[in-house]
């Protein structure tokens, strides 16, 4: 089993979703976490109850990603909490689907590109700066940035432009040992836009995977394990397809 005991993770949107999961699974490896959230306190707070209860150490912090100067503020809460930080998951994300080219707004492109692209891009700056020698970074990416669909113009466009920033910035700060990798996962269950059971795309999704299903938190959480360990110290520049063998 791998081990993250002594480490210090920040996980941006961690509230719920693919972020919760994450930080519950470095939580259960014997990480101390810091809880990201943007607006939903109850939720965070549910979550530091939860990893609380696992023997680490635990905070929430309040910093909407789509600031920079909120970024700053949640590094230097955490390395003011810490001391340090080994781990930096760039997971807080908005998701829009079903919207032609020809109908997205310039209300839409500000938010998903505030959130998605400079977000992410000032949460791995943030991270570069201040993770320590020998530490991880992971993105979270998406399938729809391999996979053009119709209806998913803006939103995977989003979320393409901070998978170049990945491999630039695997290549700058290399030499201190530091692996910077993405994960790109298929639609999730239980995730993002994908809380309703009765959602109608849920179904064609399903169908079209080979295995017949969606992601599940999860099956992420297993990949940033592994991307957080030391199974991946030579892994670096990457991104890695989470999406059971689907073509689309």
């Amino acid at each position: 089993m791998n081990s993250l005991k002594n480490k210090v993770a920040v996980v941006t949107g961690s509230a719920r979703g693919l972020g919760k999961a994450i930080a519950e699974r470095f939580a259960a490896l014997g990480a101390d976490i810091v809880i990201n959230y943007s607006k939903d306190a109850t939720s965070a707070d549910e979550v530091v109850s939860t990893i609380k209860a696992m023997g680490v150490k635990v905070i929430a912090v309040r910093a909407d990603i789509s600031k920079p100067a909120e970024i700053a503020h949640l590094f230097a809460a955490a390395k003011q909490q810490f001391g340090k930080i080994d781990i930096v998951v760039a997971n807080a994300g908005v998701e829009l689907v079903d919207v032609p080219v020809t109908a997205f707004t310039e209300e839409q492109y500000d938010r998903l590109f505030g959130i998605n692209t400079k977000g992410a891009f000032f949460t791995l700056q943030e991270a570069a700066k201040h993770v320590a020698d020998g530490g991880r970074i992971i993105n979270i990416a998406s399938s729809t940035t391999l996979f053009p669909l119709e209806g998913m113009g803006l939103y995977g466009g989003s979320k393409t432009a901070p998978k170049y920033l990945v491999e630039v910035l695997a290549k700058e700060i290399g030499g201190r040992g530091v692996t910077v990798n993405s994960i790109i996962p298929y639609a999730v269950d239980n995730a993002g836009i994908f809380t309703d059971p009765h959602e109608p795309s849920i179904e064609w999704l399903i169908a079209a995977n080979p295995m017949k299903r969606l992601a599940k938190v999860e099956d992420v959480a297993n990949v940033a394990e592994f991307f957080a360990s030391d199974l991946a110290s030579f892994v670096n520049g990457q991104h890695l397809l989470v999406n059971g063998g689907a073509s689309h």
